[in-house]
């Protein structure tokens, strides 16, 4: 088990788009703010997507980035998972296809069981030998989901992953979230909008305002007499 802590900031224009300090222990901590606070573009630099201007992110004892010391770990190089907003599954690929492709340093035979077991796992086995554009938006999520573990993951991202979905599917794919964190014991770091999602799901919140961090603590704590991200 390891703890994520960074201290990132990054520039848009002359002044900081992003400039926080996150620490987040294995669970699930949602960070929550308005449109445009910043909330993907922290995913992004703890992804290696996007490059602070200054900070450290570090999960255990592995320095992923430190500007003061040119340490920058490239992106294929950090055991991270992302899951989009988009989901960003390759449309020419089976489902099977798709987790496979997480995995190209093992030999086929192992790669392929290991991807349906965990096709098997988030309950869409069903679907190993069919394509995207034939998933339902849960199905899809699913998937994501599949692929995402492929790589034994430290650290989990979700960006909105549920925001698609009507109530009925947001709350099965939570439940499936809440099992994941209790089997993988990794920070997992979800993204939403939704107060009641954050009451469900999360162990801590972080929310996020303008860039930086305006609460964070026990979900409890910080969303007392909260029921939308306007109060």
């Amino acid at each position: 088990m390891s703890d994520l802590v960074a201290s990132i900031a990054l520039r848009r224009n002359t002044d900081f788009a992003v400039d926080v300090e996150l620490a987040c222990p294995p669970g699930i901590t949602c960070v929550m703010g308005p449109s445009g606070s910043g909330k993907t573009t922290i995913l992004s630099a703890l992804a290696g997507l996007a490059v602070p201007d200054r900070g450290r992110i570090v999960l255990g004892e592995e320095t992923w980035f430190d500007r003061d010391h040119a340490i920058d770990v490239p992106v294929h190089q950090r055991r991270l998972a992302y899951v989009f907003q988009s989901l960003a599954l390759f449309p020419h690929m089976t489902a099977l296809g798709n987790v496979e492709y997480g995995m190209a340093d093992l030999e086929p035979d192992p790669r392929r069981k290991r991807a349906i077991s965990l096709l098997r796992r988030v309950g869409v086995e069903h679907l190993a030998h069919r394509r995207p554009r034939t998933f339902s938006g849960g199905e899809a999520q699913r998937v994501a989901m599949a692929r995402a573990l492929a790589r034994s993951p430290e650290l989990i991202l979700l960006d909105e992953p549920f925001s698609s979905l009507d109530r009925d599917l947001r709350t099965q794919l939570g439940e499936l979230v809440k099992e994941l964190a209790r089997e993988l014991t990794v920070p997992i770091i979800h993204v939403t909008h939704s107060v009641a999602e954050a009451r469900s799901l999360a162990d801590r919140i972080v929310r996020i305002d303008n860039g930086k961090v305006v609460a964070s603590g026990a979900t409890a704590d910080v969303l007392a007499n909260i029921t939308s991200l306007d109060d």
